[in-house]
């Protein structure tokens, strides 16, 4: 990681800020950004409590009542942890707000449609801009998917133009396996557009039984997972879900994957252990990221999977991605510059500063947009 002291006053800095799928916490990633690269200098995470990331499971799952009050006084809540986090890197780094060009926020997504089944697609994410201007004095760009569904794209997901600008090789086959709640990739293929979309689960399923049946938040290295053998026809029954047939691009969500969908999965499978299951997951996760992969353009010349995400530290999950892509050398994202766990919230620090240069920040070739174009909505500090 790069220094504060070694970045010239001409350096434009920006700030990301995401909360995924899994909405354990915010990470806020500071980068400095000019016309010949994007260097990570310094990073935060805010995590979240328990009851808050119960309340935005509930909210995501869109079982309970007065959801409109409920999704109001949230954007609020996070509205203000956003700013916190931002404010917090700051301060960290003596750093003062008009030293910030702008900052990116994700927000926290509470419903996914996109195009492809909902006559009315839309995306929508929370954790209020206005706040995060308010309470930090710095522009703040944020609602960067619902401009893609305009253009008739998927919305999501957006990190592949970010990946292209600073992973891509012009010689060497590339994917980049984001594995957050949900799993995406980025093809970055030597010669070849850019192509990026969602594969399934990543750690939602696994994190979710693990929570149910061992009260942790997470499966530590995959240890659990990998103290029980897989059950190969329950995995066989977990990759009829629809989702996996769809044609690229596409992406999916909580909505599609979660524990209730799960439980029905597993109706004929009540004799399992639940470690069982949880290895089953793991291979699931596995087994959909590689599948959609060997489906690129040039996978089968093989080349370097870089991980990021919250999986990138989930061993079995590295040692199961390399068992059915031996073609592919496998790392994780530290090995081209950014560390794996701040990949998506620099990407909308990248996204922010796209924005207002009044550059495109979606890809048409990964979300199926009909164009390119600049992503979000500025509100000033």
């Amino acid at each position: 990681m790069s220094t504060l002291g070694d970045i010239s006053p001409e350096t434009e800095l920006y700030i990301g800020l995401m909360s995924g799928t899994s909405a354990d916490g915010i990470d806020a990633a500071l980068l400095a950004i000019d016309t010949s690269q994007c260097r990570l200098l310094a990073h935060y995470s805010l995590a979240f409590n328990p009851r808050l990331r119960r309340d935005i499971h509930a909210l995501c799952g869109g079982s309970g009542t007065d959801e409109i009050e409920h999704a109001g006084a949230m954007d609020s809540q996070l509205g203000e942890l956003f700013a916190e986090a931002a404010n917090t890197l700051l301060t960290q780094c003596q750093l003062a707000p008009h030293r910030i060009s702008a900052i990116g926020s994700h927000g926290q997504t509470i419903r996914h449609r996109p195009p492809g089944g909902n006559p009315q697609p839309f995306s929508w994410q929370i954790g209020d801009p206005n706040i995060i201007a308010a309470r930090t004095g710095i522009t703040t760009v944020a609602d960067f998917r619902r401009r893609d569904i305009a253009e008739g794209g998927q919305g999501a997901p957006l990190v592949p133009a970010f990946h292209t600008a600073v992973f891509a090789h012009p010689q060497r086959n590339r994917a980049i396996v984001n594995i957050g709640g949900i799993s995406n990739i980025s093809w970055l293929a030597a010669g070849e557009h850019t192509l990026g979309f969602d594969t399934g689960p990543g750690n939602n399923l696994m994190d979710g039984w693990i929570l149910r049946h061992r009260g942790l938040a997470y499966d530590a290295n995959g240890e659990w997972a990998a103290s029980a053998a897989a059950n190969p026809e329950l995995l066989a029954q977990l990759l009829t879900h629809p989702y996996l047939k769809l044609p690229i691009p596409k992406s999916t969500g909580r909505e599609d994957f979660h524990l209730n969908w799960l439980d029905a999965q597993l109706e004929p499978f009540k004799a399992l252990e639940p470690a069982q299951v949880q290895a089953t997951l793991a291979q699931f996760t596995a087994e959909t990221i590689a599948q959609h992969i060997t489906q690129c353009p040039k996978a089968d010349a093989g080349g370097e999977l870089y991980l990021c995400g919250g999986g990138a530290h989930n061993t079995l999950l590295q040692q199961s991605l390399a068992s059915r892509l031996p073609q592919f050398r496998v790392n994780n994202t530290a090995a081209l510059g950014i560390d794996p766990d701040w990949v998506e919230a620099a990407a909308f620090a990248w996204l922010a500063q796209r924005r207002l240069k009044g550059l495109p920040g979606n890809l048409p070739s990964a979300t199926g947009a009909r164009r390119a174009v600049p992503l979000g909505a500025v509100y000033p500090g």
